[in-house]
């Protein structure tokens, strides 16, 4: 009877130990600062959900590069190529080759530091970018983003490590558009720029 009491216990021990390693996996999914697939599957229903038409945006009042570039994310955003389009063929997660692409087209063109190239495929690569030009503000600066500044994230934000660009900032709403948000480009509205896991901006000049 002793034997048969302890083999009855070994399967909930064993519920035990494989609901404390999913639960361990999924918060270190969670919380780790890279290749994070659960907030991507977030994001493809919250992107979804508030994917908005492209706004009105008066560009009397913008320079001309960021004329170029409403016009260009208008553009794409009309098509909604594959995102081989942005990553020289490459198939990955695209949104940081979206927002080079964008302004390679639009006469600024970034600078890989780790290639040279015009494209940063990487979303850490892409804020050490800024850091190093003097063009980073964190979310805690109080800075005001504008036209063609860029938006970072990583975890635990609904978009994992994620960019896209602002194209409007009217009364404290952040209208942002960006690539693989998800596997196409969409239009976004934040109404809370500190919401979890936001980094801060590159500044577009």
């Amino acid at each position: 009877m002793k034997f048969i009491k302890q083999r009855n216990k070994l399967p909930l021990v064993l519920i035990c130990l494989v609901s404390v390693s999913i639960l361990a996996l999924i918060s270190l999914t969670f919380f780790g600062s890279r290749f994070n697939p659960i907030p991507q599957i977030v994001s493809s229903t919250v992107a979804v959900e508030e994917s908005q038409p492209f706004p009105d945006v008066n560009t009397s009042e913008l320079t001309p590069v960021q004329g170029k570039i409403i016009a260009l994310l208008k553009q794409e955003y009309a098509t909604q190529p594959d995102g081989t389009k942005y990553s020289e063929g490459i198939k990955e997660a695209w949104c940081a080759d979206f927002v080079s692409w964008i302004f390679k087209e639009a006469g600024q063109p970034l600078s890989n530091q780790n290639s040279g190239s015009w494209r940063i495929p990487g979303t850490y690569t892409l804020r050490e970018y800024y850091e190093t030009s003097g063009k980073f503000k964190s979310a805690d600066s109080g800075y005001t983003p504008k036209v063609g500044d860029i938006m970072l994230y990583d975890n635990p934000s609904p978009f994992g490590q994620h960019t896209n660009m602002v194209i409007k900032n009217e009364s404290g709403v952040i209208t942002t558009i960006g690539g693989n948000e998800p596997g196409g480009i969409r239009i976004y509205k934040h109404t809370q720029p500190d919401e979890a896991g936001f980094i801060g901006y590159g500044v577009l000049s």
